[in-house]
């Protein structure tokens, strides 16, 4: 990850507006797309040559005064903009705590009581933390099911398992964006991005859009291989004692195919994972 974290997302959304988004005339040739620094000055309200120095890294510390007119200029959604402001170090709160991995034994109590659904806890680098049986069952095709990050592009049942793998590809990635501007300094976010960087080029591609977005809900659509298809909403929601670990719930339109697909896939797992009886041949 780079050391100009501030300058280089405020350089990738200013290449992805057009002038025309934001009410300015277009002049000249563009050597490169979207806006000039100059427009982004100018729509933000400050003066060109400090709004240069923010993205070349030589000046790292705005106000919360213009870190707002920033976001206004460059039309930031609420994601963006929190990011913005955690990677200027102006969030409230900052520094973030550390986040622990420790999945306490309620929560694993409370993942075990959705039986008829998967669920489990993430971390904000996307590691799977716990799950209960109907989420190992849904992850049953990677090995492991580690992180989801790792399982979209470095592991090979990734591009079939996620139907629209690209637009899977994307939130990953905007996942740990968002991460990113809580914990930059977080050594296993680096060892991630890095890893990832030198194995896969399109998720290099997706890094470097600097695309920020936290885990909402949406549906999402899989192609198991013992079920077939599923399409399964979730919802996420942070946990309050672990802050930082969130609970990702899966659930199937009820009566749907995917319902019952999501039935049979926890029968399978079940019987895959049953203790032998005792005394029965195990050659």
């Amino acid at each position: 990850m780079a050391d100009n974290d501030l300058g280089e997302f405020l350089r990738s959304r200013r290449s992805g507006l057009r002038p025309d988004e934001v009410g300015m005339a277009s002049y000249g040739t563009r050597r490169v797309p979207g806006l000039r620094r100059e427009e982004v000055a100018v729509l933000a309200g400050v003066n060109a040559d400090y709004y240069t120095r923010l993205e070349q890294g030589r000046e790292r510390h705005p106000s919360a005064q213009v870190l707002d007119a920033l976001s206004r200029a460059l039309r930031l959604d609420d994601d963006a903009r929190g990011h913005l402001y955690r990677l200027a170090g102006t969030a409230p709160g900052d520094p973030a705590p550390r986040v622990s991995d420790q999945v306490s034994a309620a929560l694993r109590q409370l993942l075990d009581g959705y039986p008829h659904t998967p669920a489990f806890v993430l971390n904000r680098t996307l590691d799977i933390l716990a799950g209960n049986a109907l989420a190992d069952a849904l992850y049953s095709p990677f090995r492991p099911a580690d992180n989801l990050a790792r399982m979209a592009f470095a592991d090979p049942a990734g591009r079939t398992f996620y139907t629209d793998w690209n637009r899977a590809a994307q939130a990953t990635v905007a996942n740990l964006r968002h991460a990113a501007g809580y914990e930059p300094d977080n050594p296993r976010l680096r060892e991630l991005v890095d890893t990832l960087t030198r194995s896969s080029a399109d998720f290099a591609r997706l890094w470097d859009s600097h695309t920020v977005r936290g885990k909402t809900h949406e549906a999402k659509r899989f192609l198991h291989p013992d079920v077939g298809p599923l399409t399964l909403d979730y919802q996420a929601f942070d946990v309050r004692e672990a802050p930082g670990q969130q609970l990702v719930i899966y659930h199937a339109e009820p009566g749907s195919s995917s319902a019952e697909a999501l039935h049979l896939l926890g029968s399978i797992h079940a019987t895959r994972t049953r203790p032998a009886p005792r005394g029965a041949d195990r050659s």
